[in-house]
């Protein structure tokens, strides 16, 4: 009798609970939803229903109403988000999600990205209720998908200003490409899409995916290999290194051919200035003028040509059919940036050292002097060059090729 009775105290706070959530303000939901999240963040399914006389669902769907009506206006959007994961993410919640989904609840969180006005942190907190729908399984994430929910996840990354906002928006992305093979290629295909963003944190983490979701698909899209040269010209160290893994894990691939000659022709860049009144307009430009993106793409693909080389004989040798030690040489006499000199020289001496018919070549383009000074230490080589040495190896001539037999043929001065 008494657990009657304790049932029935129960549904009538319960039931009280909801009538004044019905008829109380969006000042009195705000606090009723705030001592919601304090007294029930991290409990079960069954702790949830415990709490509310197993009719909790009453109480999503109410959340979940007032979320869709009122979205458009950011009123309490943020927290009313955080309250719905509490439902969401709890142990065994599988049939919450289910309830959410069919009072449209993803619709309306793509709805909520896809707002210029809605806050980073109800972005956020957007993203994070779609993961956990994603990670429900599969059909949750062909919803989404079928929803052009890559198009708006894609987008947010790519505006969004804060770390947060970009690293759920990536996790996201990352649930969907895992287990979703009907929509595996959308995400693939929205993430190059991507990569021309300008954001470098976001090209980070575009890369970063790219290479995970890469592994899953068969072939690589020939539209990913001049975004991804681009991404080479990033002053983010990191960026370039995502960028340079990335093209390493290309290189079996069918667009290997176009990144291998994509990155040669980096070798021998055309240059691009800043103009001074852009000098005077973007004191960021003054900051930078001593590092022009070409001559840091140009260090990079030397760099990537290096590891490449390193990674494959075989693709070793395609590289000096495509004349990359010509082409390194050049890269060797930029006096206008450091880093390129060091990066060339680098790649320069492994193919000397691991093909050393080419010695004579490129002795013949350095000269003997400045040749002796690279084989004993190429990364310090372009503190021995001064303006005449370094024009005279940009003038080169140099054929270094594959031909039968290995052997190679160059022309001189």
């Amino acid at each position: 009798m008494s657990a009657i009775l304790e049932q029935q105290a129960d549904i009538t706070k319960v039931l009280s609970f909801l009538q004044k959530w019905d008829h109380g303000n969006k000042l009195e939901r705000s606090r009723m939803l705030n001592t919601f999240l304090c007294q029930n963040t991290g409990k079960t399914c069954l702790e949830l229903e415990l709490e509310f006389a197993q009719v909790a669902s009453l109480f999503l769907a109410r959340l979940t109403t007032w979320m869709r009506l009122t979205y458009m206006f950011g009123t309490y959007l943020g927290l009313q988000l955080k309250a719905i994961r509490v439902f969401l993410s709890a142990s065994s919640s599988h049939r919450y999600i289910i309830e959410f989904l069919e009072d449209g609840g993803v619709l309306t969180l793509l709805e909520i990205l896809d707002q210029t006005q809605t806050k980073e942190e109800a972005k956020t907190e957007a993203l994070r209720l779609l993961q956990t729908v994603s990670n429900a399984g599969h059909k949750h994430k062909e919803l989404i998908c079928e929803m052009h929910g890559v198009r708006v996840i894609t987008e947010c990354l790519a505006k969004s200003k804060i770390d947060e906002t970009q690293d759920t928006a990536q996790a996201l992305l990352e649930s969907l490409a895992h287990g979703n093979p009907k929509y595996l290629n959308q995400v693939y295909q929205g993430l190059i899409a991507l990569m021309p963003c300008t954001v470098p944190k976001a090209q980070q983490l575009v890369l970063q995916t790219l290479c995970i979701v890469q592994s899953k698909v068969r072939t690589a899209h020939p539209s990913i290999v001049e975004p991804l040269l681009n991404m080479l010209r990033s002053l983010r160290l990191d960026v370039q290194n995502e960028a340079i893994k990335l093209i390493l894990d290309l290189r079996e691939h069918e667009v290997k051919p176009a990144l291998l000659h994509g990155l040669v022709a980096l070798l021998r860049p055309a240059k691009e200035r800043p103009q001074q009144d852009q000098l005077l307009e973007d004191p960021e430009a003054i900051k930078m003028a001593k590092s022009f993106p070409v001559f840091v793409q140009q260090a990079a693909a030397a760099k990537a040509i290096r590891l490449l080389a390193q990674s494959s004989q075989e693709l070793s040798q395609e590289l000096l059919s495509l004349r990359v030690v010509h082409h390194l040489l050049y890269a060797m006499g930029n006096q206008e940036h450091a880093d390129a000199q060091i990066q060339a020289s680098l790649a320069l001496e492994h193919f000397v050292r691991t093909h050393p018919i080419i010695e004579e070549h490129v002795q013949r383009g350095m000269g003997s002097a400045l040749f002796a000074a690279f084989m004993d230490k190429a990364e310090a080589l372009h503190m021995n060059m001064d303006d005449m040495q370094a024009e005279v190896i940009q003038s080169n001539k140099v054929n270094v090729s594959e031909g039968q037999g290995g052997s190679m043929s160059s022309a001189g001065h």
